[in-house]
């Protein structure tokens, strides 16, 4: 594991209950609020996702950082027929096993802590998301390039715009916390994937983000 990828996983063990709290509403009404308002695109990121998973049921997921499971758990309860998340933070993962208990889809997911460039499997999923991934990885290349190993389908990613107000606010702020954070624009983003070998079928302003869906020849 990196030095960068061991501060990350300190830093969303630290995270996880302020992060989980974004989704469960576990939060003052205002609070709440606040977080329809300025992290609306977190919301709709995901309902982005869902619709263009669909047909979900019987398919195969790999949820790339997936943080406390809200995504990997929704596609199980769609009727998913297998899902993997994976997480650095070791935190996340137990958060998101004990989730998919509560939910009764603990058999049909299984959450483990590792970097996908160390994830080893013989398995092609259907359809591999990055949501809320591609902000902290410096160097994003080789992890599209495992997804494009790993994935029979499609690919469903999201990445932060780089000229928007939030872009310098969030840089500032993570910052104190120790957390680099990255930026992209749709040229940028268009670039990566060609290089990947991915060809774009679905780029969209989400928000601060930009959505993409992406599959190969």
């Amino acid at each position: 594991m990196s030095n960068e990828i061991k501060r990350q996983s300190e830093f969303w063990d630290s995270e996880l209950t302020a992060f989980d709290a974004i989704y469960t509403h576990k939060k003052s009404k205002v609070q709440v609020w606040l977080d329809r308002i300025f992290r609306k695109d977190m919301f709709e990121r995901f309902e982005f996702t869902m619709d263009n998973s669909e047909p979900i049921k019987g398919k195969t997921f790999l949820d790339v950082g997936c943080g406390s499971g809200q995504y990997s758990i929704e596609f199980a309860r769609r009727g998913a027929g297998h899902v993997v998340g994976l997480d650095i933070s070791n935190n996340m993962v137990h958060a998101s096993q004990e989730y998919a208990k509560r939910n009764s889809v603990d058999v049909e997911c299984n959450f483990m802590q590792s970097d996908l460039l160390e994830y080893k499997t013989d398995a092609k999923f259907d359809i591999t998301i990055g949501i809320g991934l591609f902000d902290y990885i410096k160097e994003p290349l080789p992890v599209v390039k495992k997804m494009r190993e790993l994935t029979a389908g499609k690919v469903i990613l999201s990445f932060p715009r780089l000229f928007t107000w939030r872009a310098p606010v969030r840089k500032a702020r993570l910052a104190i916390k120790k957390c680099n954070v990255y930026f992209y624009t749709k040229n940028g983003i268009r670039r990566l994937m060609k290089e990947a070998d991915f060809r774009i079928s679905r780029i969209e302003k989400v928000g601060k983000l930009y959505c993409v869906v992406a599959t190969y020849d």
